[in-house]
């Protein structure tokens, strides 16, 4: 795994060297962070729609609210052409909430929340093309390794919580994420830039491959180009 994030480090500033020597724009780096709302497709989801079926819409469920921050290189190709790696920290996963389905005790109001909070270091390669004066769209591959995954348990009724527990569950999926990931955005002439991105996963999570699930993230930033 290191020696991949080598090689792709190595590669991408050979080309950034060269880029550099051969256009007037210079290479320019930036940071940006936004809002993540995060959930998971395929076969495990497709199981607990049946639960939430069964259940006669008494459990439901939800995007997992996160977050990303990192970092990125412009590198001009051409007039109106950039090519941005990027490394950056962010939260995925998902959550299914419920409540007993009693009438008899539907005043307690009491509840369960299950959230898988995954956590990933992203290593986007965009291909960013401007269309206008700030206005862009952009796409390409994601790679993401698995930091950490847990899964937190809370239950409640009448307001108070009377469950709240964390379980390490990395061991049950993939490290390694594969995804393309894309979107559309504005930098403004003096740096800051707006944007709203999908990531849509490619490879299952599930590292024993016993049941198809993919990544997907819903993403909204602020970064500010140097």
């Amino acid at each position: 795994m290191k020696k991949i994030f080598l090689l792709i480090a190595v590669v991408l500033g050979f080309a950034a060297t060269k880029v550099n020597a051969q256009q007037q724009n210079p290479i320019r780096f930036g940071v940006k962070a936004g809002v993540n709302l995060a959930e998971w497709q395929g076969e495990t989801v497709n199981s607990a729609q049946n639960l939430i079926d069964l259940s006669d819409g008494s459990v439901s469920r939800k995007m997992r609210e996160g977050f990303h921050v990192g970092g990125y290189v412009s590198i001009p190709l051409a007039p109106g052409f950039e090519i941005e790696p990027g490394l950056q920290y962010s939260q995925k996963g998902t959550r299914l909430t419920g409540k007993i389905p009693i009438e008899e005790i539907d005043f307690l109001n009491t509840n369960l929340t299950l959230t898988n909070k995954a956590e990933y270091l992203d290593l986007p390669v965009l291909a960013k093309v401007y269309v206008g004066e700030g206005f862009h769209i952009y796409g390409g591959p994601q790679v993401s390794y698995l930091l950490s995954n847990k899964v937190q348990a809370e239950a409640g009724a009448l307001g108070f919580k009377a469950l709240n527990k964390e379980w390490d569950v990395k061991n049950g999926f993939r490290e390694i994420d594969f995804a393309v990931t894309g979107g559309v955005g504005y930098r403004f002439a003096s740096g800051l830039n707006l944007s709203a991105g999908y990531d849509y996963g490619l490879s299952s999570i599930d590292s024993n491959n016993s049941f198809e699930t993919y990544n997907r993230v819903v993403k909204a930033s602020v970064g500010f180009t140097f």
